[in-house]
C-alpha cells in the first residue's frame, strides 16, 4: 500500500508542480502531510538537507521521503514518480517545439506562468522563514538565533545589491552554513 501511495503522491507533484523544486515544495508539503509521511518540522529539514546536497532539490525530497516510508524500492519508486512526468511533457514538448515556440498565445502563456511562479516561490520563503523563526504551536515562541541568520542573509543580500556585486545561491548557501555553525555551535 504505501508503495502505491508513493507513486501516487509524487505522479502528483510531478504533474501539478511549475517552477522547479522552490514551486514544488508547497505541493510536496500538502502531500506528505496528507499522507502523514512526516511533520512539518522534519520535511523543513529535510527541505534544507536537499538543497545543500547535489542534485535538483525535487528529486532529493522523493528520494528521500520514499526511502524514509519504504526503505529502497520506495525510494525508487518516488524519484521515478515524481520525474517521469516531466520527462514525458520535455519529450512532447521537444517533439512540437518549433511550431509552438513562435505561437504569440504560448508565448503570452509563458510569460503569465513566469510572474506565477515568481509568487509561488516568494510566498514558499517567506512561509519558511516566518516557520522557521516562529513557532505558532502550542505556545507562541520565538527562535531567536533563526532569525539572526534571516536577518544577516538578508544584509549580505542587500549589501550585495548595494555595492553592484552578485552573489550566487551556493555563496549564500555556504554562508548560511557557516552562520548556522557559528550561532547554534555557541
Amino acid at each position: 500500500m504505501i508503495y502505491l501511495e508513493l507513486i501516487l503522491g509524487f505522479l502528483h507533484v510531478g504533474c501539478f508542480s511549475f517552477g522547479g523544486a522552490y514551486g514544488a515544495i508547497p505541493l510536496i508539503r500538502d502531500i506528505v502531510l496528507s499522507y502523514g509521511w512526516m511533520n512539518d518540522e522534519t520535511l523543513t529539514y529535510m527541505i534544507a538537507i536537499s538543497e545543500s546536497t547535489p542534485g535538483p532539490i525535487m528529486v532529493n525530497l522523493a528520494t528521500y521521503i520514499g526511502s524514509s516510508q519504504a526503505g529502497f524500492l520506495g525510494a525508487v519508486l518516488a524519484t521515478l514518480s515524481v520525474i517521469s512526468p516531466s520527462f514525458i511533457i520535455m519529450l512532447l514538448v521537444m517533439a512540437v517545439l518549433k511550431t509552438l515556440q513562435k505561437n504569440k498565445y504560448v508565448q503570452a502563456v509563458m510569460r503569465g506562468l513566469k510572474s506565477c511562479i515568481i509568487g509561488i516561490i516568494l510566498a514558499t520563503g517567506v512561509y519558511m522563514t516566518i516557520n522557521n523563526c516562529f513557532s505558532f504551536a502550542e505556545s507562541a515562541s520565538v527562535n531567536i538565533r533563526a532569525i539572526i541568520i534571516a536577518v544577516l542573509l538578508i544584509t549580505v543580500m542587500f549589501g550585495a545589491k548595494i555595492i553592484k556585486k552578485r552573489i550566487s545561491s551556493i555563496m549564500l548557501i555556504v554562508i548560511s552554513a557557516c552562520l548556522g555553525i557559528v550561532i547554534y555551535g555557541i
